[in-house]
């Protein structure tokens, strides 16, 4: 009857490895599902749904065209005062609003602070003036009327 007794040491072993798959268990549950009580004594914690917190979208942040922004439009951005707005204004027009940097309007900790609150839209101006017309269909190579 040697085989059924269990030594000392298969003991531990054993004991070990059920208090460490215990333990696993409890430490896999995130936080709000372990510490949340069971509606009913069946339930497991682990199984609750949580309650999802739904919080409404950010409303997005007015952008500020610098190619077009007033000095007073321009002073309302964070690091801006009248001087800055003065320096936009006069270098302008700008194909990024990276160029506040290259051209040296403002140095790189206030444009880094700014820079998702402005962008550089780009105006097509026609040269002579006048409104651009549609383009007129070109006549056919072989000499037929277009409709």
């Amino acid at each position: 009857m040697q085989g059924l007794s269990i030594g000392p040491t298969l003991m531990a072993i054993a004991l070990t490895a059920a208090v460490s798959v215990s333990v696993m268990a409890t430490a896999a549950a995130p936080p709000e599902r372990a510490a949340s009580a069971p509606a009913s004594p069946h339930v497991m914690p682990g199984q609750m749904p949580l309650a999802e917190k739904k919080t409404p979208p950010a409303a997005p942040a007015k952008l500020v065209d610098i190619n077009s922004a007033g000095r007073k439009e321009l002073m309302t951005l964070p690091g801006i005062g009248a001087a800055e707005a003065t320096k936009i204004i006069a270098n302008r027009p700008y194909l990024t609003k990276t160029e506040l940097v290259t051209k040296g309007v403002l140095p790189t900790g206030p444009y880094l602070s700014l820079k998702k609150q402005v962008v550089a839209m780009q105006t097509i101006k026609p040269a002579t003036g006048k409104t651009a017309e549609p383009a007129k269909a070109a006549p056919a190579a072989n000499g037929a009327k277009t409709p």
